[in-house]
């Protein structure tokens, strides 16, 4: 079938569609572009899950222009002069020539498709023609960003990820592990951390039309948050604005953050949905409004979802600005709580790789507790941080109450990193003992206690303190009870294999 067949049989079809955009507020359907009118006369019939999404969207009855001016509070782009923007058009729907499209030469994965110059993978320096600030503030401020390269480029963490991905093999009385395939890497820690999408060449695709000659993506599809594009850039704006809608009501979700940080390692959303702002947000949604701009506290919403206390221009019921918005998800933390073995002030830089040690390892933090303090923020940033974050707290509690939360969440810090301290003298005991290899901290039954102890139950406890979750959570959910049991268990381990013989040679 050939285009002007198509274009004939879709005229229906794309009328429908383009019928059925909703309006929001006094936005109505505004015009769109020839080559974004191309697109739909196709995609209308064979992707109209797609359509349908991105019709449901802003981006449908929202022009360039119409969106820079908005009142600066009620503003969704950072762009600040049309002049700015390298658009095609400022008085058309985003749609989608208009992402795209742009810039073909600068992206490795365009292919010409129907007399244009498509990429496939829509980067953030796309979106950054109208959201500058945010891809700023996101590669520049946000760890997620550099979340690729700080688990590949980081030899613990890449040895973390290999040990537990590895294929298992009895070899005689032992075991081997083999290292982990692509593909299970990209549906495991590079899932959520991020692949490098890399253009092999071409391949023939049979669709419901012709063949066509499109990019073979290696690392695709993915939409990790510190995703490698064929562009050069970092990051996926998908991972929490889902295509093809961007909704930044869904951005504010807190099942959206639930799908990467998720237990037993990084139980920000089981924490959550187990507290008073969990069952808050779980039993009064349906009343909010998560799409609004500004956010009012009080009256789009009446307690904090993850975006609230990480991203989000909250302002009070008079319009005073509580928080800027920030793609800087870490801006407002002073202390950094999971995915390390001690928490820590956080690092100055989102490219963790760079961090040595003391030891010389690429960790903020010896085994000792000591910590690399050249890389992490002062002091007097961390208070700021925490003073910032206490002005949200108090838009629903009192000074006081909001003053002891915090002073509570320092002594559960100090206490666990206590703890784990304690469990990791045990596992240097055995390590300098011979009794496990140092060699690989993460392939033996000894070292899979340790990690437990505080890859899975500090992080439970430090978590349900920080986020005010189920105090069952932190006492017995995977919290005290199983740090508790991790270190008992490491000691009784370490005790048994002191008292066997020595293997022969």
């Amino acid at each position: 079938m050939n285009k002007r067949i198509c274009w004939l049989l879709a005229i229906p079809f794309v009328s429908v569609f383009l019928d059925l955009l909703p309006a929001s507020g006094q936005e109505a359907q505004v015009k769109l572009s020839d080559a974004t009118e191309a697109c739909l006369s196709c995609h209308s019939l064979y992707s109209q899950g797609i359509v349908k999404d991105w019709q449901q969207s802003r981006h449908a009855r929202t022009t360039v222009r119409q969106a820079v001016e908005k009142p600066d509070k009620e503003r969704r782009v950072s762009l600040q002069a049309l002049e700015d923007a390298r658009i095609a058009s400022a008085d058309v729907a985003v749609g989608c020539a208009e992402c795209h499209l742009l810039d073909p030469k600068l992206h490795e994965d365009t292919f010409p498709h129907n007399g244009h110059e498509v990429h496939v993978v829509v980067s953030p320096p796309d979106c950054a023609h109208c959201h500058p600030a945010e891809r700023t503030q996101y590669l520049n401020q946000n760890k997620m960003s550099r979340a690729h390269g700080n688990l590949a480029g980081n030899p613990v963490y890449r040895s973390l990820g290999d040990t537990v991905l590895g294929v298992k093999r009895v070899a005689g009385r032992g075991l081997t592990i083999s290292p982990p395939s692509e593909a299970t890497q990209m549906e495991a820690c590079y899932g959520c951390h991020g692949t490098e999408v890399k253009v092999r060449g071409l391949k023939k695709l049979n669709t419901p039309m012709d063949p066509i000659d499109v990019p073979d993506l290696a690392g695709w599809p993915n939409t990790g948050v510190g995703r490698v594009n064929p562009d050069g850039s970092l990051g996926s704006c998908s991972a929490c604005h889902a295509r093809h809608s961007f909704s930044i009501a869904l951005a504010r979700e807190p099942q959206t953050c639930g799908q990467c940080h998720v237990e037993p390692d990084v139980p920000a959303w089981n924490v959550y949905r187990n507290s008073r702002h969990g069952n808050l947000y779980a039993s009064r949604k349906g009343a909010w409004d998560l799409d609004a701009v500004p956010w009012r506290l009080g009256r789009d919403f009446g307690a904090p979802t993850c975006a609230t206390c990480h991203a989000s221009l909250v302002v009070d019921a008079e319009g005073a600005v509580l928080f800027q918005r920030t793609h800087g998800f870490g801006e407002r933390l002073w202390v950094r709580l999971f995915g390390l073995i001690y928490s820590h002030p956080q690092p100055i830089d989102p490219d963790t790789a760079k961090i040595r040690n003391q030891a010389g390892l690429p960790l903020p933090v010896t085994y000792e507790g000591e910590a690399a303090s050249s890389f992490l923020i002062p002091p007097e940033e961390q208070t700021r941080r925490r003073m910032s974050m206490m002005t949200l707290c108090q838009g629903c509690h009192s000074t006081q109450w909001a003053a002891l939360h915090f002073e509570k969440l320092a002594g559960t810090l100090r206490d666990v990193d206590e703890m784990v301290r304690q469990a990791t003298l045990l596992m240097q005991e055995a390590w300098a003992e011979g009794l496990a290899s140092r060699d690989n901290p993460f392939d033996e039954v000894l070292e899979m206690l340790w990690v437990e102890a505080w890859l899975f139950h500090a992080n439970s406890i430090r978590f349900t303190s920080a986020m005010a979750g189920s105090a069952d959570y932190a006492a017995f959910h995977g919290g005290w009870w199983g740090l508790s049991k991790s270190i008992l268990g490491l000691h009784q381990a370490i005790a048994v294999k002191r008292s066997m013989p020595a293997e022969r040679p």
